[in-house]
């Protein structure tokens, strides 16, 4: 088959389109034929040599994809070849094949085509797991997002203004703030113009001044302000460190709050067993997907791009210009 293979690492060049070792299922596995896969953040990590894959998995960057289920591994049971799928990846979904756990699929909802399909299992099993399964987002709650036109971010809108939250979102524009509006957002940041502590202190969670739930995707360089902008009681679920891993802690501030500060990475969960990846894909499943099917919630695709020039993929998220997920288009569909 042909995958995107690394030439070392460093710039969106050491991507290459070029033959890579047919997969073969395993015992509980499936064999994917790959129509399109999603670009995410921890994709252009990883090629700069900054977020490797989990121990096993194999070095092809993509952690989600849609395709076409093409071989059952031994012991799988409830799906069957020629099923329209999409899955939750540890790698490998740049390629024309990939092999995951019967545990890690989901269905192509309703209504959706294939590349549509590619970008939510990530998004999905990231919003869900963190602001529903961890923080027990719920009505009444003030919940802010930094990235708010992001993947995470229009997919994270949409599922806590089903949950009757009240969503706060910081962008670097005015347009993108628009667009979060659109998509249900009630407080519009600008965080190149404001101080969103300073706002988000203006406004009420239910447990006082301040938000009750932070998602946030910056890490270090915003955790001192995260504290502030928190309500008591608040909780700051750190998915992301595009500002730095190493900052100070000041606990006096958070124990003033009551607060939590918790960071959480998908990608090196187990398969199965406690917190696994197979538990928030039940959970997804079973609570989310009904809403995709009824068009309560919708993927925010930005654009899609031939595999062949996943570079540019990969430079449009760099560019911060983004509004939604990017997608490659690997087979036919």
């Amino acid at each position: 088959m042909r995958a995107i293979n690394l030439n070392g690492f460093g710039g969106p060049e050491v991507m290459e389109w070029s033959e890579a070792p047919d997969p073969a299922p395993g015992h509980g596995e499936v064999l994917i034929e790959v129509a399109a896969a999603g670009v995410n953040r921890a994709d252009l990590l990883q090629r700069r040599g900054l977020y490797a894959p989990p121990a096993g998995a194999t070095p092809v960057p993509g952690l989600e994809c849609s395709g076409v289920v093409a071989q059952l591994g031994e012991g799988v049971r409830g799906w069957s070849v020629g099923d329209r799928v999409c899955a939750l990846l540890s790698g490998g979904g740049y390629a024309e094949r990939v092999v995951v756990p019967a545990g890690q699929l989901l269905p192509v909802p309703e209504g959706l085509d294939l590349a549509a399909a590619a970008g939510l299992p990530e998004v999905a099993a990231t919003v869900w797991s963190n602001l529903v399964m961890t923080g027990g987002l719920h009505s009444g709650q003030l919940l802010l997002i930094h990235g708010g036109g992001s993947g995470i971010g229009t997919h994270a809108i949409q599922v806590a203004r089903q949950l009757d939250a009240r969503v706060a979102v910081t962008a670097g524009s005015a347009a993108k703030l628009d667009r979060c509006a659109e998509l249900g957002a009630n407080v519009l940041i600008n965080y190149r113009e404001h101080d969103f502590v300073e706002l988000i202190r203006a406004e009420q969670g239910l447990g006082g001044p301040g938000a009750d739930i932070i998602l946030d995707n910056m890490g270090a360089a915003y955790l001192g302000r995260n504290i502030d902008a928190l309500a008591p009681d608040g909780q700051v679920l750190v998915i992301g460190m595009q500002g730095g891993i190493n900052a100070e802690l000041n606990l006096g501030a958070l124990m003033a709050k009551r607060g939590t500060v918790r960071a959480i990475k998908l990608r090196d969960r187990p398969a199965t067993g406690r917190g696994s990846k197979a538990d928030i894909i039940a959970e997804v499943r079973t609570h989310l997907w009904p809403l995709l099917e009824k068009g309560a919630i919708v993927p925010v695709i930005h654009a899609e791009v031939p595999v062949a020039d996943a570079g540019r993929a990969h430079e449009m998220l760099d560019e911060h210009e983004t509004f939604g997920k990017v997608i490659l288009r690997i087979g036919d569909y």
